[in-house]
């Protein structure tokens, strides 16, 4: 039995930082100390603390180091672990303690909540014996041995969960209409294409806790009746890759994937595809169209996935973060999710934290907390007490938000008020240095850079928008560009094909409504009294 517990974050981000370096330099240390059969150093998924270089934790301390690097190693060694004296100057203050409350069954990391990122930064998830130690499979389990495919669809219906990769479309729901098709071959597919700027939760998700994926999608598979399953992941995460294909040998091995799981009669597999970094794919018809070896571009709708999907077969197409929450809906119940959220909007929701705030990170919290609330208290503030300007909440194509709903509780009734939504699971943050047509500029300039080109007003209306934007941020602009600019959002908005198109326009349009002083300023003075003759 090992006293101690050295988690060391091994993340994308971390790994760059020099985290394997760390972890040997460690190893070496205790060894030579005497204290390898003390301490065990444990590789982990992301503790959610970003930009603070290599990070990890000494348990049961519960002590956070960060900014970790080779010539730290001896002083941890020495100090903490041999004389219990914390390194002061390595801790991080402001990681908070992990309580887990009874009636919440989640840990809880101060004003956060932990369901779907429970057992990120907390497990080896290269371990099929760690996750099976946090419950792992108990669900997938329990749903072969004592219940039938549709007691688990009503309980995903009753627990109201909505999809986690922008839609929020009722997760149930949509199960519904695959699982009343009649068809010899149905799949299940988890979209990991994860495309949108400033957007990682998913990486992290799959990184830290890959075999809640593969459970939840067993379970789906389950639910529906589908025997076969498909991770669609960016080619780009490699380290995602390698431990969602380790993960699922490991479930092999063990009996919980292939040929009559638990003994039963239920059969599901899975297989893994990259994805060549189109954005387009992240839409379902354009993700399977790009599985069955074609150009990613989406399909007319109808028919829709469920129906007629992969192959022409029932098909449900579901996020990481919505897989991930199946596990514990069947395990604690769906009236247990619904007390974690709202009524609108039942559970928790991942963010990545990014743009001009102190802790960017990985962050979960239950849906119906404040912007003020993510970004001062979980954020801790704007560097160098500068302003806040607006947020963009849901990626790229989300919508504004703006110094007036900072305590808008957020669920998706109240920002579908105000024409926003919670999108992919990005938050940027910006402050009032920045100019918001040049923001704004640089998002149009993504989406013209990654239309896939089947539809003209997408195609056509991207790159003329970023040309009457680049006008105004360059001096050249007229009045009558922001007017133009308005027009043929709108008109995108209503007309394009697919959900990149129709998208776009969102955070201009939201720009438009809170700074459209802003864009008139950028209007080149003689031109604009030009303008005002004719």
């Amino acid at each position: 039995m090992h006293r101690i517990h050295i988690l060391i974050a091994m993340d994308s981000h971390t790994l760059a930082q020099g985290a394997r370096a760390v972890k040997d330099a460690l190893l070496k240390d205790l060894s030579l100390a005497g204290l390898s059969d003390e301490v065990k150093v444990v590789e982990t998924g992301s503790l959610g603390i970003y930009k603070k270089g290599v990070v990890l934790v000494v348990f049961p301390d519960n002590i956070y180091y960060t900014g970790v690097t080779v010539e730290n190693v001896a002083e941890i060694v020495s100090e903490h672990i041999v004389k219990g004296r914390i390194v002061e100057k390595l801790k991080y203050s402001k990681a908070p303690g992990t309580e887990v409350k009874v009636q919440e069954k989640a840990p809880r990391f101060g004003k956060q909540l932990r369901v779907v990122l429970r057992n990120a930064g907390i497990i080896d998830p290269e371990s099929i014996e760690e996750y099976i130690a946090h419950n792992g499979y108990e669900a997938l389990g329990v749903a072969l041995t004592e219940k039938k495919p549709n007691d688990i669809l009503e309980q995903v219906k009753a627990s109201d969960l909505q999809g986690r990769g922008g839609a929020f479309f009722p997760t149930g729901v949509k199960w519904g209409f695959a699982a009343r098709e009649k068809a010899e071959q149905k799949y299940i597919i988890c979209n990991a294409d994860e495309g949108e700027p400033g957007t990682f939760k998913d990486r992290l998700i799959l990184e830290g806790d890959p075999h809640a994926i593969i459970e939840g999608m067993a379970l789906a598979g389950y639910a529906v009746g589908a025997s076969k399953g498909f991770i669609y992941i960016r080619g780009e995460y490699h380290m995602s890759i390698a431990r969602i294909n380790r993960s699922i040998e490991q479930a092999r091995e063990n009996g919980l994937l292939g040929e009559k799981i638990f003994d039963t009669d239920f059969s599901f597999d899975i297989e893994v595809r990259e994805g060549a970094g189109a954005y387009i794919c992240g839409e379902e018809t354009a993700l399977i169209e790009s599985i069955e070896g074609k150009r990613g571009e989406p399909r007319d709708k109808p028919p829709f996935p469920p129906s007629e999907g992969l192959w022409g077969k029932p098909t449900i197409v579901n996020n990481v973060e919505t897989l991930a929450n199946i596990p514990q809906i069947i395990l604690n119940g769906p009236e247990w999710l619904q007390k974690l959220g709202t009524e609108a909007s039942p559970g928790t929701k991942v963010f990545t934290l990014v743009g001009n705030i102190n802790n960017p990170g990985l962050i979960e919290v239950p849906m119906g907390i404040t912007l003020r609330e993510i970004i001062y208290d979980i954020g801790e503030g704007i560097p160098q007490g500068n302003g806040f300007l607006l947020a963009q909440l849901g990626g790229t194509t989300g919508g504004i938000l703006t110094a007036e709903q900072l305590d808008l509780p957020l669920d998706t009734d109240n920002l579908r008020k105000i024409g926003a939504g919670l999108g992919s699971g990005a938050l940027l943050v910006v402050d009032d240095t920045h100019n918001v047509v040049e923001v704004v500029k640089n998002f149009v300039e993504f989406f013209n850079h990654e239309s896939c080109g089947k539809c003209t007003l997408c195609r056509e209306g991207t790159g003329r928008l970023y040309e009457l934007l680049d006008k105004l941020v360059s001096g050249q602009g007229v009045l009558k560009d922001v007017d133009l600019i308005e027009r043929l959002a709108k008109t995108m908005m209503t007309g394009a094909f697919c959900g990149l198109g129709q998208a776009a326009p969102v955070p201009i349009l939201g720009c438009l409504k809170y700074f459209r002083q802003e864009f008139e300023k950028m209007v080149n003075t003689e031109q604009k009294s030009v303008s005002a003759v004719v």
